[in-house]
């Protein structure tokens, strides 16, 4: 009654008090009958009003209780008749109730009564919980599972709600397997290959390639357009390159196999794929960074690119050196122009410089000073693997060598930095001073990475060359106002090439020679740069102790060493190279351990690439030469993880 005649109530009940009190008035002052006369209609008036007001609010109840039992028989009913599977379940996940949708769609009353539910349906009920839906896959077809939670008393209800998905679902696989791919293929050494051909060989090397391409493409929807004769684009949908993925992009090994008459072709593919992207273009642009870095990375191989990162697929070829010395020419005009706009140079390696990143680096300062710049090469005297070589720079070139605390005190904002012999940031001899350069140059020859530094000036990256030490012996070639380069330098950069090469064994070129060839005409002598190689009679047992200690796993040596020595990072990878000169042995890994970080060096004579073992646990480095650093593990440990790397070639 308060709800519906709330005013109609308090007007009848103040007529009828007013009433009587004007009653009794009048009572008191006038005669009775006339009283009566005036005010007996008004009061039974109120009265009958008020009257009939509560028997309606009495009726009213009476209706609002019937429609709310009607109403809750509805709910029950159409609940149970609704056409969307729901079921209620405790909060253990038993079915308590179910509607006529599920009993029909998902699984009979009787049947599941009492059951807890993810017995029946395979459904994450942790995410379920945590996100209030769910998606689920049952007798081929899909549903979105959705949920609310209610409290009865000290007991917890949970409604869920089967919405059958399964239109949308086909229909966001069809889009997905449909999506569009931009595939950018090239020949690495199509013009080296065919330099020497006929007219009539070139066109049969040609239709080849065309052919294994068309071929490679006919397994799809996709279209392939050439773009010279060397460079190829392609679109496919993202299902067929699913296939493709799986089968490790087999024609990468169909490429190395075409040849020509009697001449054998080494033709070798480098596949950049873009996926994953929101549009073509985009697509196009992942494409074009994976190439880019396949052809890092010595060539003969597919990269896929997504929003993720990167996926490497083959490789295991040899790079193959390049010819021309053009580009040589050009960076060192370009570096020559840096320097001379330049206050100062300073030049540094690696953290733990090798003889590679010590031997590049002087050598170029060196040079530089030579030419009328003012050059300094940045070394941690204490932490390096070039003592001897390090010793004998202070010894002859007073100012040449810097800390990097003393480079960092005298480091300007017009200063130039060249880092050498590595192309990942984290791994420069100091971060800080990386972080300092405004100009930055890079020249390495070590595999690209993911982790490239993307803002250098100049980024000087030749895989295919044996070190880093020969890139700068080709670079001050060029070099203007340097006749001569002192012996000191030029020693220093014959050990970093010998270091590199195995004494002239493991990736030499031709140009490798020539460099060679050039630094002994500045006066290099052999003998002094093989005594920058000695090492002590400690040393070579230790050495041997960890020779002996070696393991054999599918041609490859693993050996472990039993304790830590303040010159292990130099005896565990001279012990690597000496484990390849063991009959049946490809590929060699060292374990030792520092601090509390587990490292692992690698050699290989080129037929198993160690680069992509170490990439699998976090490392990287070169097809002949990596290495690997673990944390928070045990050599055993280690040593195990290695083992799966190597099963997984």
């Amino acid at each position: 009654m308060k709800k519906r005649y709330p005013y109609l109530f308090i007007i009848s009940a103040v007529m009828l008090v007013l009433t009587c009190a004007a009653a009794a008035v009048m009572l008191y002052r006038y005669d009775v009958v006339k009283s009566a006369a005036v005010f007996a209609p008004a009061a039974v008036f109120a009265a009958i009003m008020l009257m009939e007001l509560i028997i309606a609010e009495k009726n009213s109840l009476r209706f609002i209780a019937r429609l709310n039992e009607s109403v809750g028989t509805a709910e029950n009913e159409v609940l149970y008749y609704f056409d969307t599977p729901s079921v209620i379940v405790d909060e253990n996940f038993r079915v308590l109730w179910c509607n006529q949708a599920f009993s029909a769609q998902i699984i009979p009353e009787n049947e599941s009564f009492g059951t807890e539910l993810y017995k029946i349906v395979d459904i994450d009920m942790k995410s379920l919980m945590i996100n209030g839906d769910v998606t689920v896959n049952y007798s081929e077809r899909s549903f979105k599972v959705s949920t609310v939670i209610t409290q009865r008393g000290e007991q917890k209800l949970i409604f869920l709600t089967f919405t059958d998905i399964t239109e949308f679902a086909e229909l966001f696989s069809k889009y997905k397997r449909t999506r569009p791919s931009v595939l950018l293929l090239v020949i690495d050494n199509y013009e080296d290959v065919v330099q020497n051909f006929k007219e009539s060989e070139k066109a049969q090397v040609a239709a080849e390639i065309e052919t294994m391409l068309e071929k490679f493409m006919s397994q799809t929807t996709g279209v392939l357009r050439k773009l010279g004769n060397d460079k190829f684009i392609a679109v496919m949908e993202e299902q067929h390159l699913n296939t493709i993925i799986q089968s490790k992009f087999e024609i990468l090994d169909q490429a190395r196999n075409i040849s020509v008459g009697d001449k054998s072709s080494v033709i070798t593919l480098s596949i950049g794929v873009g996926r994953g992207a929101s549009t073509l273009e985009e697509s196009e642009s992942y494409a074009k960074q994976a190439l880019d870095m396949c052809l890092g990375r010595g060539g003969d191989q597919a990269a896929v690119k997504t929003e993720n990162g990167f996926r490497f697929f083959g490789g295991v070829a040899k790079g193959v050196e390049k010819k021309s010395r053009a580009k040589s020419r050009i960076i060192s005009n370009a570096i020559q122009e840096l320097v001379h706009n330049s206050d100062y140079v300073y030049i540094m390696g690696h953290r733990f410089a090798d003889l590679d990143a010590v031997g590049s680096g002087a050598g170029l300062a060196g040079a530089i000073r030579q030419a009328g710049g003012e050059a300094y090469f940045v070394v941690d005297p204490n932490q390096n693997l070039a003592t001897e070589l390090v010793d004998k720079l202070r010894s002859e070139v007073i100012d040449l060598l810097l800390t990097p605390e003393q480079a960092i005190e005298s480091f300007t904002e017009n200063s130039l930095l060249i880092i050498v012999d590595t192309h990942n940031a984290h791994l420069v001899e100091s971060r800080d001073l990386y972080e300092m350069a405004h100009h930055k140059v890079v020249i390495d020859h070590h595999r690209k990475s993911v982790d490239f530094i993307d803002d250098a000036v100049i980024f000087y990256h030749e895989p295919y060359s044996s070190s880093a030490s020969e890139m700068v012996t080709e670079v001050i070639q060029y070099f203007k106002n340097v006749s001569v380069l002192p012996q000191v330098y030029a020693e220093a950069l014959l050990a970093g090439i010998m270091l590199d090469t195995k004494s002239f064994v493991m990736k030499t070129g031709v140009r490798t020679f020539e460099a060679a060839a050039y630094l002994r005409k500045n006066g290099a002598d052999t003998v002094s740069v093989k005594g920058l190689f000695s090492s002590s009679f400690e040393a070579y047992k230790r050495k041997s102790r960890l020779i002996a200690s070696a393991e054999i796993f599918d041609r490859c040596a693993v050996a472990a060493a039993d304790s830590e020595t303040d010159d292990i990072r130099i005896v565990a990878p001279q012990a690597a190279d000496e484990l390849l000169g063991i009959k049946g042995v490809d590929a060699s890994f060292v374990i030792y351990k520092t601090g509390d970080v587990v490292n692992i060096s690698a050699r290989s004579l080129g037929v198993m690439n160690v680069q992509v073992i170490m990439e699998r646990l976090g490392g990287g480095g070169h097809q002949t030469m990596a290495a690997a650093q673990l944390k928070n593990v045990t050599e055993q440990t280690a040593k195990e993880m290695l083992v799966n790397a190597i099963n997984q070639e």
